[in-house]
């Protein structure tokens, strides 16, 4: 199997660890455990609860206890339909890796998460782009994709909230393209790790799991769970497909770690002091970074209703690549160059960590973009 390097990872690895300002972090600033076990009343007893803890691979699926967390996110679910996962990025390369053979139509929207396009691709599916414009609000064209399908279609994927630009389906939109997948039996799969983050209401918009009998929703406790060092996700679908993923997924990671199990579950058992956290920072950041686009005239956005990043815009005479280099070599700022994205012209910023930073990095752009207007 041959594949294309992944740009987003390759692009962190360069330097994620060296930068001063870390804004390309997609995740809502991690918790530490001490914050965890804080908000859920447990630091005077952790230790009775895992010191007992036998070191075996567990439930393979998941623990009962943890799916059942897990499907009290969702509308219509049970445990049977939960799969837990090496992060959603497991579970994505999972759905992959079960549904798509050669020569199967995969339509993947773009920008979204490489794996999407890339993985069925090296599968030798037929892969078609449907591609995310500014003119739509980065939603899907959706008489586009009604030309994009045929009957050899396997799956739709889509990402919703949008990664990167914090653009968001709502129900009635997803139901269309349900829809059209359901005239051809496709999948929909749903990449929904960003759910939860929404700057309007409780933060969750609608699953496809929940909507589509071939929908597919994953999702992670990474994003705006604040716990992407847990390295635990899942998949959403029916209890067949999680059956026929599980038989892939015993060639590669087999269960996750039951450490990882158990503090996902006490996370997911006392939720609304982690959303409420992640809801003030993403929404506060979100109105600072909102207040410096408009100041900025080499910089415009279509402003995210959901997420922790937005595609900026930028107008200088340069690469995104050579843009981001510059910019963290010189003033210690880290963003994603589009380039990495398939969307060149275009920079990637998260807004979901600590404040300070946030406004710090923010000035430093600025000086930056001064300078460099000068050039």
């Amino acid at each position: 199997m041959k594949i294309r390097d992944f740009g987003v990872e390759r692009w962190m690895d360069l330097y994620e660890t060296k930068c001063a300002y870390n804004l390309a972090e997609t995740c809502v600033e991690s918790l530490t455990i001490r914050q965890l076990l804080e908000m859920a009343g447990k630091t005077d007893s952790i230790l009775e609860e895992i010191l007992p803890l036998k070191m075996t691979y567990g439930e393979i699926n998941g623990s009962t206890r943890l799916r059942n967390a897990v499907a009290k996110l969702y509308e219509k679910q049970t445990r049977d339909n939960i799969l837990i996962t090496h992060g959603a990025i497991g579970a994505n390369a999972l759905v992959h890796e079960t549904l798509v053979e050669p020569g199967d139509r995969v339509i993947s929207v773009l920008p979204t998460y490489q794996q999407h396009y890339s993985i069925p691709e090296s599968y030798g599916a037929d892969v078609k782009i449907l591609r995310l414009r500014e003119e739509n609000q980065f939603l899907p064209d959706l008489d586009e994709l009604k030309r994009l399908v045929n009957n050899k279609t396997k799956l739709i994927a889509i990402n919703n909230p949008n990664n990167p630009t914090g653009a968001l389906m709502d129900k009635a939109f997803l139901q269309q393209i349900c829809a059209i997948a359901d005239k051809c039996g496709a999948y929909v799969l749903s990449d929904e790790v960003y759910r939860g983050s929404n700057q309007e209401g409780d933060g969750f918009s609608a699953a496809v799991a929940d909507l589509y009998e071939r929908g597919i929703s994953t999702a992670s406790m990474s994003k705006p769970f604040s716990l992407a060092g847990l390295r635990l996700g899942w998949m959403v679908c029916t209890p067949e497909l999680v059956t026929a993923a599980a038989c892939h997924r015993d060639y590669n990671t087999i269960s996750v770690g039951m450490l990882d199990d158990h503090f996902a579950s006490i996370a997911l058992e006392n939720l609304t002091p982690i959303l409420e956290r992640s809801h003030r920072i993403v929404r506060g950041n979100l109105s600072i970074l909102d207040a410096w686009v408009s100041k900025e005239p080499l910089i415009s956005y279509v402003k995210p209703k959901s997420g922790t990043t937005a595609l900026l815009k930028y107008d200088l005479d340069m690469s995104s690549w050579d843009f981001c280099v510059k910019l963290v070599e010189s003033k210690g700022v880290m963003l994603t160059p589009g380039s990495v994205m398939d969307m060149e012209g275009y920079l990637r910023i998260g807004y979901a960590n600590n404040p300070d930073v946030l406004k710090a990095g923010l000035a430093k752009m600025s000086e930056f973009l001064r300078e460099n207007a000068a050039a």
